[in-house]
């Protein structure tokens, strides 16, 4: 068993590019933000990721995650750094870049050739989370200010400038570990609110799933995401992730 680990560790990089371009075919992005819209009603969405962890001090871990809008044709990547400065606190800087075309974006905010370009964002964000306890329940309360980059687009024949807005995001979130045939399942709730500089309260999230070791380093996480954006489709995520976890050297 211990071998077979490590030579799935060893041929990480690879299963995740293929991991990822087979979940292609199914997934909407979580992050997707249409500029504007008059959305009604729901899409649901199959969704597929993929997070490797690697530790590389005893209080601070490296993150990578991917996914990959297949049948929008739309990428997507994320990167964060994790400190975790005490105990019960932890500070995260991260990057987040998307890509959505028009046809995508049409299809999300019910409108036919209003969007004609490819839709990019940059997002840098920074996050402290408190974690505590209370009889086995973990539970924690995220605060994320984000900087969002927003390209010139097309929507309605008209060129949109370029501008830069912020953001701030609050989750409230609660675990409970479960041991079940001699491993730690993990359920978990939360709910998200979004507030956009200029725009006030504009996206709610509600998720819920369970973390599921399959192998010493590796996690299987089934869940189901509800997301509300003014101006765009409710979503409805149905979401597969594989998480990885790299040995610790020291």
């Amino acid at each position: 068993m211990r071998g077979f680990t490590k030579f799935a560790l060893h041929l990480l990089p690879t299963f995740l590019v293929l991991w990822l371009a087979f979940l292609g075919g199914q997934c909407i992005a979580q992050e997707v933000d249409v500029p504007t819209g008059h959305g009604r009603g729901s899409v649901v969405a199959p969704t597929g990721w993929a997070e490797l962890i690697a530790p590389v001090q005893k209080r601070i871990d490296l993150k990578l995650y991917g996914f990959y809008i297949g049948e929008l044709k739309a990428p997507s990547a994320q990167f964060d750094a994790t400190f975790r400065a005490t105990r019960f606190l932890s500070i995260t800087p991260s990057y987040l870049y998307y890509s959505v075309p028009a046809h995508g974006l049409n299809e999300l905010a019910n409108h036919s050739g209003g969007f004609t370009n490819t839709y990019e964002e940059h997002q840098f964000r920074i996050d402290g989370t408190v974690m505590f306890s209370v009889h086995k329940f973990e539970i924690s309360e995220r605060n994320m200010y984000v900087r969002r980059f927003l390209p010139t687009y097309m929507y309605g024949g008209k060129s949109l400038p370029e501008k830069e807005i912020n953001r701030y995001r609050n989750k409230i979130a609660v675990a409970y570990p479960l041991a079940v045939r001699g491993h730690i399942w993990k359920p978990f709730a939360s709910y998200e609110a979004f507030y956009d500089q200029g725009s006030g309260w504009t996206k709610n999230r509600a998720w819920t799933g369970v973390t599921v070791p399959i192998e010493k380093h590796v996690s299987f996480q089934p869940s189901y995401m509800w997301e509300n954006t003014n101006g765009i489709k409710d979503v409805r995520y149905l979401m597969f992730g594989l998480i990885f976890r790299m040995p610790s050297r020291r």
